[in-house]
This record gives C-alpha cells, structure tokens and sequence, in this order.
C-alpha cells in the first residue's frame, strides 16, 4: 500500500551518497570498429538484437568557438559494445542504417544532444530511441544523470574521469574504452531493469518525501 504522500516523493541521490558507492566496471567484450572492413560485420550482430544502448563521445574542447565532431559513437548490447571511431571511418551506410530502423529500440540518455551533434555532419533520421531522462519519471526518480540513475539502481558509482579525454587519440586508451562501454551498457541495463519490473520506489534507499505544497504554504 502506497503512503498517502507517495505522490510528493522521488528518488534521488545526494552527491556525497554517491561518492561512497563503489566504482563500476564493464565486463563485456569490447570491440573497436575502426576501419571501413570492420563495419558490415558489426553491424550485422547489432541487428540482431532487440534493443541495444547508444552513447557519443566528442573530443573535448578548451578554447572559445572551437568545437568537434562526434568522434565515437557506442552501440551496446547485454553481451558486446561496439566503438565506432567515425572520426576515422565517417559514417558508412550500415552504420546509418541502425539509427533509422524501426525495429531496434535503442536507449540513451539526453539523446536530444547526441542527435543536435550528429545532423552537423550526417544527415540521420533517427527512429524507435527511448530517452531515459523521460523514461525514468514514472519511476518516481528525479535524478537526470547517467551515473546517478545506476547508482539508484545497482548501488555502484560510474567513474567520470574519462569525460574530458581526447577521444579522437589512436589509439584510445584501455581506460576510455571500457569508460565509452560503459555508458552504452548502463543505458541497456538501467532500461531493462526498470522495464522487467525489478524497482520498487518505496522500496528505494533514496526515496524522499517533499512537504506537501499546501500543507507547506499554509504554514
């Protein structure tokens, strides 16, 4: 039975709760798409599965007006992350051709961002892309960011260090590798979890109570 309040509550996690959590790490095959030959195969296995989760890495920039293009994308299956360096091979057909289909759902996060950075160099028309920021709302979790809905649900800390590295280096280290990987894997994961039923709200660690406004006001 729900609290009478329950509708005045979210989920959410304090800066310092998730700092004591521990780190992360993928544990899945890491496959680096960074020559033409590469693609078509990749692809094929990415088109067979249901859903997948998607991420992009641009190189940082420090200077004012000077920006880049994506330079990884990441496609993600339970089992496999594909990188796809297209700052070295562009963007092939195949690869294009997972953005537009219909029939693989593919979850991100801020996805509205991956798509504004992507249309500066391809013209893609992206289809059946779940955007976790709005999916996690009827979950009662207000929290926006990648690490912070993984850290609700799997009480573990996603590393951030990586972020700011130069993602168009040759080759990318050990560390932005499985950094990229597992962001792609957290989206899949974070939207299987939710959606196979597996979080209660009221039985969430980070579940808050928020005074009712007018309750609050009368005061």
């Amino acid at each position: 039975m729900e609290p009478e309040n329950f509708e005045n509550a979210t989920v959410t996690i304090s800066k310092d709760e998730l700092a004591d959590l521990p780190a992360e790490d993928f544990r899945g095959e890491i496959i680096v798409v960074d020559t033409i030959e590469k693609v078509t195969p990749a692809v094929e296995e990415i088109l067979a599965a249901d859903v997948i989760g998607f991420d992009t890495e641009t190189r940082p920039s420090f200077k004012r007006g000077q920006s880049y293009n994506v330079a990884l994308i990441q496609l993600s299956t339970p089992e496999k992350c594909y990188l796809f360096r297209t700052n070295l091979i562009g963007y092939p057909k195949e690869l294009i051709r997972v953005f537009e289909d219909p029939n693989i759902l593919k979850v991100g996060l801020s996805i509205r961002d991956d798509f504004h950075n992507l249309r500066k160099v391809n013209n893609i028309e992206p289809q059946s892309f779940i955007d976790l920021q709005s999916f996690v709302k009827s979950y009662k979790i207000s929290d926006n960011s990648l690490s912070r809905l993984y850290a609700i649900l799997f009480g573990k800390r996603i590393s951030k260090s990586q972020r700011l590295t130069n993602w168009e280096a040759n080759p990318l280290s050990e560390a932005q590798k499985i950094y990229a990987a597992l962001d792609a894997f957290a989206c899949i994961k974070i939207y299987k979890y939710l959606k196979e039923g597996n979080f209660d709200p009221l039985k969430s660690p980070y579940l808050t109570f928020h005074p009712d406004p007018e309750t609050y006001e009368s005061k």
